[in-house]
């Protein structure tokens, strides 16, 4: 292929259609008409040789030809843009900006108050907009949206390139029961818990978790006598209750009847818990948007 003459505009055009998967949005982030991205793509499949994108269900499909060029391809772009454009400042102290912050229950809980206190303290305008999931996968639908600048969540199973992450919170299990239960006295060996009946927290509606299936590759099975969408409602249940649940230890120590419950390590192995910082490479290089990424993971290695 023959490289001189090739204009860069194709290149930025790739870039916001890997981005965006959709004409529409991806005109409009690179600020020109649809008819003229269309167009670009066209020429794009003719330089290439390749369609590059497919229609589907959930927008522009990049084919495996698009997937190979997107990283490379962005990642020149930006080299580029740092070399040919200074990069604007961002000052947290004197800026008034509203950044918005796709949360799921447990960084509500664990981290949110904390990243309110560093603002009020010291970013008085500084604003944040939460926006709550539950589903891992829902904050790439809210990131492509445009209708959240970041996420903390499960890091979504499916990432596809334009979703970047980064494990911010790891966090380990622990089976509670209430401290005036019988087995609150005793040493939680597997008999002794299978012996319980559990709460099982699922907030996509699975009636299967890690413990679950830890026991399933053990040939064993455990009660389930409650399934709950919402993990933060557990340990008052559990406190109140015959019943037990194997949940994260901050969610444990941070309820407030944590003084009425007993602690135990789970009598089965399972995997810590991490969840992620998660954006959209359309922002990957904003210095507003890198600056609260980093304010984030600062106060969530505070943890």
């Amino acid at each position: 292929m023959d490289f001189h003459g090739i204009d860069l505009n194709l290149l930025v055009a790739f870039d916001a259609l890997m981005n965006e998967r959709n004409v529409t949005r991806a005109a409009f982030q690179v600020g020109v008409s649809q008819p003229a991205m269309s167009a670009a793509l066209s020429r794009l499949r003719t330089l290439l040789g390749d369609p590059l994108f497919q229609r589907g269900a959930g927008g522009l499909l990049p084919t495996p030809r698009a997937r190979d060029l997107a990283v490379p391809l962005a990642a020149a772009l930006r080299q580029i843009e740092a070399a040919m454009v200074r990069p604007p400042v961002f000052d947290p102290a004197s800026a008034t900006v509203t950044f918005k912050l796709g949360l799921q229950d447990y960084p509500t809980i664990v981290l949110l108050p904390a990243l309110l206190a560093a603002l009020e303290q010291s970013m008085p305008g500084v604003a944040l907009e939460v926006h709550a999931f539950n589903d891992r996968n829902a904050a790439v639908d809210l990131l492509d949206a445009g209708m959240i600048d970041a996420a903390i969540g499960v890091s979504p199973a499916n990432t596809d390139g334009r979703i970047l992450t980064r494990a911010l919170i790891r966090d380990a299990f622990v089976t509670i029961v209430s401290s005036g239960h019988a087995a609150a006295s005793r040493a939680m060996d597997l008999q002794a818990y299978l012996a319980l009946q559990h709460v099982l927290v699922s907030p996509e509606g699975q009636r299967h978790g890690l413990v679950d299936q830890a026991l399933a590759e053990q040939g064993m099975q455990r009660r389930l006598a409650l399934t709950l969408p919402q993990i933060f409602a557990v340990p008052e249940v559990v406190a109140r209750t015959s019943l037990s649940a194997t949940i994260l230890k901050r969610v444990a120590l941070h309820a407030q009847v944590s003084h009425r419950l007993t602690l135990f390590a789970p009598p089965v192995a399972l995997p810590e818990m991490v969840f992620h910082l998660i954006w959209h490479r359309r922002s990957e290089t904003h210095p507003g948007q890198r600056w609260f990424r980093e304010f984030i993971a600062a106060h969530a290695a505070e943890l």
